[in-house]
């Protein structure tokens, strides 16, 4: 499997500019929710969570959807902006929702000559999207994702809570709080700044929103609403702690440089769903280097039963079988 030193800080992450003008974006999910009581029942519904991750001040914002289609996504994204302001850039994965409402925004390079498209052109805004299969490349937001995911997924299960849409939208408030509540650097031992740095304080000039006053158990899971979310709020507190420590230590990993894949090369794509006996085989027709000219994501072209087809992958994803040259 091809690997590559590990790419420097996109100039994203160092820019000065406003809190979510350069925006990681992922959805996370499903939650089920009960609706309105028919009966003695409470029908469930689905809902998801879009996560958004400001690039520079690491400070996020969450907003519900109630589907997986484009027109929520938009929705969401309206929301988005009419709270934080305009983003100058969106990064994202190839989700079809997100592919559907960066083209139905105007924000797509294959509508150069929409009036929305010049517009959010001269204002600088655009739509930049991972390769397939390269979540590591939007690791500045999800590994934000994949704790909360994760400590969310665990609460709810193991508490077979009914959430409605409201304690849901209030709970997804409170896991926003807790996540800009964290520190982003060590904490000083200067007894002149006793403030810690976080991304609520860069957004609000404020330390963190305090918790309600009184003690919230899991007994309090069956009460009234309010109280039910303050106690799913406390668990996700109290796990989150334990899972973000572990993610304070430094990567150990593509820290050495390798040679580049080139136009031409043969590789071997590494496919999880590809049949016993099936080597799928691809040439590299073009080699996309970044800026420090290391190439982390490639073009390539495969042959299926005459058939010709291109993808877009990191290099992460092939072997390496035969150089060109």
């Amino acid at each position: 499997m091809q690997e590559q030193q590990m790419a420097d800080l996109p100039a994203e992450r160092l820019t000065t500019c406003p809190p979510f003008t350069y925006v990681g974006l992922d959805v996370f999910g499903p939650f089920h929710v009960s609706a309105r009581r028919t009966r003695g029942t409470q029908p469930e519904s689905k809902c998801w969570a879009i996560l958004f991750c400001c690039m520079s001040s690491r400070a996020v914002h969450i907003e519900v959807i109630t589907s997986m289609d484009t027109s929520s996504c938009i929705n969401a994204l309206r929301r988005f902006f009419a709270i934080r302001g305009p983003a100058k850039q969106l990064r994202s994965d190839c989700g079809t929702n997100f592919i559907g409402a960066c083209k139905e925004l105007g924000l797509s390079a294959d509508q150069p000559d929409s009036a929305v498209q010049r517009y959010l052109h001269q204002q600088g805004c655009s739509w930049v999207f991972n390769p397939p299969h390269a979540s590591h490349m939007g690791g500045s937001w999800e590994r934000l994702i994949g704790v909360a995911r994760r400590i969310l997924d665990s609460m709810l299960r193991d508490h077979s809570t009914r959430l409605t849409h409201e304690v849901l939208c209030t709970l997804m408030a409170e896991v926003t709080a807790i996540l800009n509540a964290r520190p982003l650097v060590p904490v000083s031992n200067d007894p002149e700044n006793p403030y810690i740095l976080t991304p609520s304080m860069l957004l609000t000039q404020k330390a963190g929103a305090p918790p309600p006053p009184g003690d919230f158990t899991d007994r309090d899971l069956l009460t009234k609403q309010w109280r039910q979310v303050q106690a799913l709020s406390n668990l996700f507190w109290n796990r989150w702690r334990q899972a973000y420590l572990s993610t304070l230590q430094s990567r150990k990993k593509w820290t050495r440089s390798h040679l580049n894949l080139q136009d031409g090369d043969i590789v071997l794509l590494k496919d999880n769903q590809a049949a016993r006996n099936n080597w799928p085989l691809a040439v590299v027709t073009k080699a996309i280097p970044g800026t420090d000219g290391r190439v982390r994501k490639v073009e390539l072209r495969t042959a299926n039963q005459g058939q010709s087809k291109t993808y877009l992958r990191p290099v992460t994803e092939t072997v390496l079988l035969l150089r060109k040259d």
